[in-house]
């Protein structure tokens, strides 16, 4: 296993628990109308199972590797600073009364929050689900910009959507970590 891939089964199991969140966060984002709708209520429900199941795999791995306090204090301080954007943005796009592009600018700071994530948890492929979802994002942007579709459905679905695939696949990973 190289170097910059998943160490443990508990790291694996905490992105499917962390990514598992938030896709279902993002399924529902969107205000969908039916077909689409239930369709995002079983694309968060997925997501919610797969969260669950990341943290089954956490709790039966405890033991598995010593922490690593510095590289704890990096995250934290990565996820903070995330936050801070994101909610300082959300608030100035609010005050403008430009709400409705609230849902972009977070998937755009969450996507880029990804790229200093991934020395601090050693897994390159966290290179492609932000620019991923920086794509998503501009995708979302564009999309509101010229036409009547909501950026919200574009962002929400297409983030949910990723996180979903990533935390899947940390499960795939879990399964093969030693």
């Amino acid at each position: 296993m190289s170097r910059l891939e998943f160490q443990s089964r508990r790291e694996a199991g905490l992105a499917a628990l962390y990514l598992g969140v938030f896709a279902t966060i993002w399924f529902s984002v969107p205000a969908a109308e039916q077909p689409l709708r239930a369709l995002l209520v079983v694309a968060s429900g997925a997501a919610l199972v797969t969260a669950v199941v990341g943290a089954v795999v956490v709790a039966r791995s405890r033991g598995d590797v010593a922490r690593d306090r510095a590289a704890d204090r990096r995250y934290l301080l990565i996820v903070l600073a995330e936050f801070a954007a994101a909610g300082l943005g959300a608030v100035l796009l609010a005050v403008v009364g430009w709400s409705e592009f609230i849902p972009v600018l977070v998937c755009a700071v969450v996507g880029l929050h990804f790229f200093p994530l991934v020395p601090v948890l050693r897994d390159p492929l966290l290179w492609l689900l932000g620019a991923a979802l920086c794509v998503v994002a501009l995708a979302g942007l564009i999309t509101a910009l010229v036409t009547a579709v909501a950026a919200g459905l574009v962002v929400g679905t297409g983030a949910g959507l990723l996180l979903l695939g990533y935390a899947v696949l940390a499960l795939l990973r879990a399964a093969r970590a030693r």
